[in-house]
């Protein structure tokens, strides 16, 4: 910590530029996924979403050795994804944790984390990131501020979290190929933390009427597409537990006019990989594991690599085929990821196998846990 703080002003220095520089990578990104509509025929768009990004203190520490004393650069922990995450039209992460301050970072239990993650989050291509988690005031509502404020600075959209009454009001809507697309975000809880005095509206919590209420006035503001990312689950437990499974179904369920009101559901907390399900015609992610963390102990005190295991979610949406008609997903897929601790990377364990890695168990028990409640038969695949 010491040392951190006595490099403090050429990190300052650092940290600036890199967050320029972000921002105007993830603009030309933007620009260049987004081309303006033509009077050609509609085309779809993919939509990219991965799972909770929980720096611990090894992941920290990894950062900083990687920036070579310069400060933090989380970056290099994304080159394996990258090219998979900065080909969609829209990708979306889910930050679980704030940002902390002046080298004040720390890992569990209390996670504050530093700033130079939203550079490189936007350097793999992540258009924007759910903020809604059970760690959203492990710093207060001085951590939601930083957080948002240099999540902006990097170019980085943010849902769930807010530092106004007006900022929690208003939705969050990318431009997905010739598509808008509404992201809302939500969690169970806080840890305990209460919202801060006289915002409370920092945080969206579950509640099955206000989601749906906010999905439907996404959709009557223009949305083509709504996305809820829900922070949701127990922890280290494989299957979707009753509550995830209730949840869904009623979300699913809920249309105006015959459309549905919800078109996919990215689920994250668990810290393992979950089952995908395709419930009432609409794509459920009950659980998309940690894409990056530290060594993780489950329940038992024990260390459990199913914590650094985690997949990408992958949807191709078409356009309707009518007017008022539903963006249907086309095709779904799951890529099986792994944070490699010795490494300090994520892996795409596809190509990492075909390159001679032996982590095809790995990979399979992935396989198996997405593809338990039935989801091939509805047509998800392992995407490379």
């Amino acid at each position: 910590m010491i040392r951190r703080r006595q490099q403090m002003a050429l990190a300052l220095a650092l940290t600036a530029l890199l967050a320029a520089a972000a921002a105007c990578q993830n603009q030309d990104r933007q620009e260049s996924k987004h081309p303006a509509p033509t009077a050609s025929a509609v085309r779809g768009f993919t939509l990219v979403a991965s799972g909770d990004v929980l720096p611990h203190n090894s992941v920290i520490d990894r950062a900083d050795f990687d920036a070579n004393g310069s400060g933090f650069d989380f970056r290099p922990m994304l080159f394996g994804v990258e090219p998979v995450v900065s080909r969609a039209d829209l990708a979306l992460c889910h930050l679980d944790t704030v940002y902390g301050a002046d080298g004040d970072y720390s890992g569990y239990p209390t996670f504050k984390s530093p700033p130079q993650i939203a550079q490189g989050l936007a350097a793999a291509g992540y258009d924007g990131c759910s903020t809604a988690t059970n760690h959203a005031l492990d710093d207060g509502a001085r951590g939601i501020r930083r957080t948002l404020d240099t999540m902006d600075q990097a170019g980085l959209r943010h849902a769930g979290t807010a530092r106004s009454e007006a900022e929690a009001r208003s939705v969050t809507v990318h431009q997905a190929g010739p598509a808008k697309v509404a992201h809302l975000s939500y969690t169970f809880g806080t840890n305990g933390h209460p919202l801060p005095s006289g915002q409370p509206w920092a945080v969206n919590l579950i509640d099955p009427d206000r989601m749906i209420a906010e999905a439907r006035a996404a959709r009557q503001a223009g949305a083509d597409v709504v996305v809820l990312s829900v922070h949701w689950g127990t922890e280290w437990q494989d299957e979707p537990d009753q509550l995830q499974l209730g949840l869904a179904q009623r979300l699913t369920a809920s249309a105006t006019n015959g459309r549905p009101d919800i078109d996919l559901i990215l689920g994250t907390h668990a810290h393992v990989p979950q089952a995908y399900e395709k419930v009432n015609g609409t794509w459920v992610i009950y659980g998309m594991g940690d894409q990056i963390a530290g060594e993780m102990y489950n329940d038992h005190g024990v260390q459990d690599r199913r914590g650094n295991e985690s997949t990408l979610g992958r949807f191709t949406f078409v356009p309707p085929t009518g007017p008022g008609g539903r963006w249907q997903v086309a095709k779904a897929e799951f890529v099986p990821q792994l944070y490699d601790l010795d490494a300090g990377r994520v892996v795409n364990l596809n190509q990492a196998i075909a390159q001679g890695a032996e982590l095809e168990n790995v990979r399979d028990r992935i396989r198996d846990v997405v593809l338990s409640r039935g989801a091939a038969e509805d047509g998800l695949v392992m995407g490379e």
